[in-house]
């Protein structure tokens, strides 16, 4: 007996119908005719189209209105004591090094050991109060000129480092004012220079 025939067919797909488990069997001529265009790409492991798993959009959340960057306000938390403990590393390494020249002609003792370790400490406190006072003016000073402008450019960060120094060194009198305006506007002008040093040569920036 024949199975290919119609009859056989439809009987085994009418069983299969039935039960749930059968499906509609086709000879590769019908399905050479059968067009493909539109059919999405299916990962043979997964079964799940993969244009599905690519994101065309930021994997976080904003809230309304919000900036993709960091302000200078949220900025300056970071900068004030990012500087203060930098401060304190370097003021340290120099207490020891003043505390080592200073006791050289002196056997090593419980008093050359006090003698160091208060050196050291003076020295660390004094430079993280000195970079912390500085990054503090720079912050002010970031934040008030962007919200006075209503922008954020490399133009707030040179005038701003520009009045810091001034400002930290006005005791001086004018000529260190000057000093202290020129040495910022130098500073911030090497980092303005640094942010767009990428652009400047006509390529896509590596950092972020």
């Amino acid at each position: 007996m024949d199975n290919n025939t119609p009859e056989s067919g439809g009987f085994k797909g009418g069983l299969g119908s039935l039960f749930g488990g059968g499906t509609p069997e086709y000879s590769n001529t019908e399905l050479a005719g059968v067009p493909l265009t539109g059919m999405s790409p299916l990962s043979p492991y997964l079964n799940v189209d993969p244009r599905y798993l690519v994101q065309d959009t930021d994997e976080f959340i904003l809230p309304t209105g919000a900036n993709k960057t960091r302000g200078r306000f949220e900025l300056a938390f970071f900068t004030i004591g990012g500087c203060c403990i930098t401060g304190a590393a370097f003021g340290t390494l120099n207490g020891l090094r003043m505390g080592l020249m200073e006791t050289r002609d002196m056997p090593w003792s419980k008093p050359r050991n006090v003698q160091i370790l208060n050196m050291v400490t003076r020295q660390g406190a004094s430079w993280a109060n000195t970079l912390g006072s500085v990054a503090l003016l720079y912050s002010v000073f970031g934040v008030a000129i962007e919200k006075a402008r209503g922008a954020e450019d490399d133009i707030n960060t040179v005038t701003a480092g520009t009045l810091t120094g001034m400002l930290f060194k006005s005791t001086g009198g004018l000529k260190g004012a000057a000093r202290g305006g020129l040495v910022g506007l130098a500073m911030s002008g090497l980092y303005a220079l640094y942010n767009n040093w990428d652009h400047l040569k006509g390529t896509s920036p590596s950092h972020y």
